[in-house]
């Protein structure tokens, strides 16, 4: 019998068109002699679809027309309830009907609401078997802040930094512009927290600049982070792949930037094939380092990986300082654009052998996590008395 996985991608995201093409390379590399693939694409406003249109990345130039010739789906937030339920309404309706049973669920989704943890917060109450990362582990990748927090406590070397929220930005604007000064210097960068794929990033020289893109970045997160800028930089990437305690690296690839750091473009608009997603982007595979450099990324990517408590494939961003050859985490990528496919090609992993170890690894950590405990056979309200400050309760004590 074929195992049916869930493919979700789209989202509420400002990488909603990425997911949709890192999501459909995905689909594409399944056995479909092993596997039984169903879409479901989210939109923008947050409705699921499915259905086998979805499958021709050439019908979402047309949105309004390619959910017109979808099937809107939904999942009970139930535990245990892994089926697909056609979404319709009706007076006479007793149960919305079932489209498919899921096995697996494989989430391509990019950026908020997606890859920040509050989709594997859902799967996790369903209690399917998905691969990715957990709620937390997700979250604390998503977010700089607190992705450089954890690295740094660790001992993983990041750059240095300064944080603020938004609402700080506009109530103590000038204390804020004082300790970049002061802490950083310049040039820096200037990010939102939360966002991948270089999207409200911007390089600031001097103040007047630091304001101008402070106020692009917090037009996307609440809260924003400003970097020291390496000058001297090459960026490398590692992908990693399997679980926090038994994980490998990749070989490492070096993207090929037109200016002072990746933009948008430089990553999905950079090489001659359109729709190709991060494999189109301009990039040497292996990166040209010595060989002790790249084991020396590739040990720091899966440190990261493992303190995060990460699962499944992400990518580790890297920053080398040609200065004097410091090397610093960038960020890590929990679901990366395409799935890092193409530096698993590289390392002797096919695109349908890494779905293969994808599929391997939900149903390895749904088995474990099915060892934990995580409730207790008793009830209390039976053991007699009630609960202290309980409505009607009489001096009952816990």
């Amino acid at each position: 019998m074929k195992t049916n996985v869930a493919v979700f991608f789209g989202g509420r995201s400002v990488e909603h068109e990425i997911s949709v093409i890192s999501a459909l390379q995905a689909i594409n590399a399944f056995d479909k002699e092993k596997y039984e693939i169903v879409p479901i694409y989210i939109t923008k406003q947050g409705r699921w679809y499915t259905g086998d249109n979805l499958l021709d990345i050439r019908n979402y130039r047309d949105l309004g027309k390619l959910i017109e010739n979808a099937t809107e789906c939904f999942m009970r937030p139930e535990y245990g309830d892994y089926n697909l339920y056609k979404a319709e309404t009706g007076r006479f309706m007793k149960r919305n009907p079932v489209i498919a049973e899921l096995h697996v669920a494989i989430p391509v989704l990019h950026g908020t609401n997606g890859e920040d943890g509050i989709f594997e917060g859902l799967l996790e109450t369903i209690g399917i078997p998905f691969a990715g990362c957990n709620t937390l582990s997700s979250a604390n990748g998503m977010d700089k802040v607190t992705m450089k927090m954890i690295l740094r406590e660790s001992g993983i070397p990041v750059v240095d930094y300064v944080w603020f929220t938004d609402k700080e930005w506009f109530s103590r604007k000038e204390e804020i512009l004082d300790e970049v000064e002061n802490k950083l210097g310049f040039p820096v960068i200037v990010k939102p927290a939360n966002l991948g794929s270089s999207v409200g990033i911007g390089k600031a020289a001097n103040r007047d600049e630091l304001i101008e893109k402070i106020n692009n970045a917090e037009k996307f997160s609440m809260r924003i982070i400003v970097e020291h800028m390496i000058e001297q930089l090459k960026e490398i990437n590692c992908s990693v792949l399997g679980d926090a305690d038994d994980h490998q690296s990749s070989v490492c690839e070096e993207p090929i930037k037109s200016g002072d750091f990746l933009s948008y473009e430089d990553k999905y608009m950079g090489g001659t094939k359109t729709n190709a997603g991060m494999q189109s982007s301009d990039k040497r595979i292996p990166a040209d380092l010595p060989e002790e450099t790249s084991k020396r990324i590739q040990d720091m990517a899966g440190e990261t990986f493992r303190v995060l408590s990460c699962h499944g494939v992400s990518r580790v961003d890297v920053m080398i300082d040609e200065k004097d050859n410091s090397i610093y985490v960038n960020e890590i990528n929990t679901i990366p654009g395409s799935l890092s496919f193409y530096l698993w090609e590289a390392t002797g992993i096919t695109f349908p052998q890494l779905m293969d170890k994808l599929v391997e690894l939900a149903l390895k950590r749904k088995r474990e996590m099915g060892r934990k405990t995580f409730s207790y056979d008793h009830n209390i309200f039976a053991l007699g008395g009630g609960v202290k400050g309980a409505k009607g309760a009489k001096g009952s004590k816990l």
